[in-house]
């Protein structure tokens, strides 16, 4: 998955209970057009063990992810559903996504997986219309280098 996050972004670390976590994302908010086409914040939500590797997945948990990673990169285009960032570490795996309609990504979803095996995640749905979960991460990791 090429995304926005890969290509123009960041990487931090941060350490919660003795493990890792890293955060990418891109430390920049798209444009009003994008952002006003994507009013909905869709979190998917992946819990693993971590506990034996400093709360990263193991190396057959992370090949999943992976090829998760790459069934999303299928969906993501502007105006319709837009990563906003990610994170990897203590146990959890999520993608941060601003989608245009909830039924339309969920049809697009559930059709870029159909041929994928059963993955444990969770999805959830917030409406954000000012992105602010974004612009909150971006104003808590603008100081660090």
């Amino acid at each position: 998955m090429t995304t926005r996050a890969e290509a123009l972004g960041r990487i931090v670390r941060t350490w919660k209970d003795e493990q890792r976590i890293l955060w990418s994302y891109v430390p920049e908010l798209p444009s009003q057009p994008a952002r006003d086409a994507t009013p909905w914040l869709t979190i998917l939500r992946w819990e693993y063990d971590g506990s034996a590797h400093e709360g990263m997945p193991t190396a057959e948990a992370n090949q999943h992810m992976l090829m998760l990673e790459a069934a999303l990169g299928k969906i993501e285009r502007p105006e319709f559903c837009v990563e906003a960032y990610r994170r990897i570490g203590a146990g959890i795996r999520e993608f941060y996504f601003y989608i245009a309609d909830r039924d339309k990504f969920l049809d697009e979803f559930n059709n870029c997986l159909a041929e994928d095996p059963r993955y444990p995640i969770t999805l959830k749905f917030y409406k954000d219309e000012e992105w602010s979960e974004l612009r909150d991460l971006i104003s808590d990791f603008k100081d660090v280098t």
